[in-house]
């Protein structure tokens, strides 16, 4: 509700644009679509329901940390695509204009410090509490492996099919990569 569900729409339009064998002009075109196809609904509906069983999976104080790092760790992974890769669309119309500009070293360092520094802080407060449990270093040591791993597929793939990123591919990295972080956290309870 606060964002306006402005990512997963960015997942449905790539999980549209990329989903076929679309050349890259038609993917661009496809994206921009404001209409949602088979490729995006499948898509969003299996996303939401992966996150959703993954939260619902893990104990109270383990989701509620995950949620918390995997949504600040998730956007700094579409800010380093923003930084690292070229605009692919046409940047005299995007519908977000500002996205089409790279962005500086220093804004990716201030985004890849908010996750990290939350990491911290969960990781302190799991050795002063033993009545609430929250993720171990190991879990989040796997999360970050994982936000990684993801941004760098999504990378290559954006980079292979559209010559770089937009404002859909930025939201469906996040999206991915935020779908990677609760696995990976999951994974690590033994789950």
């Amino acid at each position: 509700l606060l964002t306006g569900a402005f990512h997963e729409d960015g997942f449905a339009d790539t999980c549209d644009g990329l989903g076929g064998n679309a050349e890259r002009a038609r993917a661009l075109e496809i994206m921009k679509d404001s209409r949602i196809g088979a490729y995006g609904a499948i898509g969003i509906v299996v996303m939401l329901g992966l996150k959703a069983l993954a939260l619902m999976s893990l104990p109270l104080g383990w989701a509620l940390a995950a949620l918390c790092v995997a949504h600040t760790l998730s956007r700094a992974v579409a800010v380093s695509l923003n930084c690292w890769l070229p605009y692919a669309g046409d940047p005299a119309h995007a519908k977000a204009k500002p996205l089409a500009q790279q962005v500086s070293v220093g804004t990716w360092a201030v985004a890849c410090v908010w996750p990290l520094a939350l990491i911290a802080m969960f990781a302190a407060a799991r050795h002063g509490s033993d009545s609430f449990a929250l993720p171990s270093p190991q879990a989040w040591a796997a999360a970050l492996v994982a936000a990684a791993m993801t941004g760098l597929a999504c990378a290559r793939w954006f980079r292979r099919r559209l010559g770089g990123v937009t404002g859909d591919t930025l939201g469906a990295s996040q999206q991915l990569s935020e779908l990677a972080i609760y696995l990976a956290v999951l994974a690590m309870l033994g789950r």
